[in-house]
């Protein structure tokens, strides 16, 4: 059975940073692709960043230049670092994994992942 645990949600005053990790038991993350999506209250689900292979790494634009994915796939984790946080960004944070190659690869589409955590909450304070 997989699982995928989020950790390192928390309370922080807008310009912080905060480090997510999500940790997988039962399947590798690689070499599959990964990614990490949140959901604000009275909003749908929406992709943040993914990773599949150290050279393939995409963000969102809203993100862009503030937070980084990175995996480590000798520890099976995925990592968000979130850094220059605004009140925005506050949402409920999820990490998934596919379970097989996908192609097309479509690294923002909620379809291509078919393991996804519990969530960690992520509150930024003006």
């Amino acid at each position: 059975q997989v699982q995928l645990v989020e950790s390192g949600g928390g309370l922080v005053q807008a310009g912080g940073s905060l480090r997510l990790s999500c940790s997988a038991s039962g399947r590798a993350f690689s070499p599959y692709g990964t990614g990490w999506f949140r959901q604000a209250p009275g909003k749908e689900r929406e992709f943040v960043a993914a990773i599949r292979w150290s050279d393939d790494i995409r963000y969102a634009d809203s993100v862009q230049g503030r937070f980084i994915i990175s995996r480590d796939n000798t520890k099976n984790t995925l990592d968000l670092q979130m850094n220059s946080l605004k009140p925005d960004d506050t949402a409920v944070y999820y990490c998934a994994s596919s379970s097989r190659l996908k192609v097309p690869y479509r690294p923002s589409d909620l379809s291509q992942y078919d393991y996804w955590g519990q969530g960690t909450q992520v509150t930024v304070s003006s």
